[in-house]
């Protein structure tokens, strides 16, 4: 299954990729951001509760290092529709190949 994105997320995600150049923070965030949404679905189970809240807090904190590397601040601050492309790069970074850029 693909995703295709339209103009203007596919938009989106090349200003994503251009403020992610530095190999640290593609690197912090080929890890947060997985933990982060995988943290999601975890936590919505009682028993999982006590595991999502670490995955959320560490992947978060992943994020936020990497940015330090790069410099800038997350993309998400001036456009929250970054937090979704953040994932749709995270699956181009590791080769799921789910979105597609017109």
């Amino acid at each position: 299954m693909h995703i295709e994105l339209n103009e203007e997320w596919s938009e989106l995600l090349d200003q994503y990729k251009d403020d992610h150049q530095d190999p640290r923070n593609q690197l912090c965030h080929s890890i947060g951001i997985p933990m982060i949404a995988a943290s999601i679905p975890v936590g919505a189970t009682v028993v999982g509760l006590p595991l999502a809240v670490p995955m959320f807090t560490v992947g978060w904190g992943f994020q936020f290092a990497g940015h330090l590397f790069e410099g800038k601040k997350p993309s998400f601050v001036d456009d929250k529709r970054q937090l979704l492309v953040g994932l749709a790069w995270w699956s181009q970074k590791v080769g799921l190949g789910l979105v597609r850029e017109k």
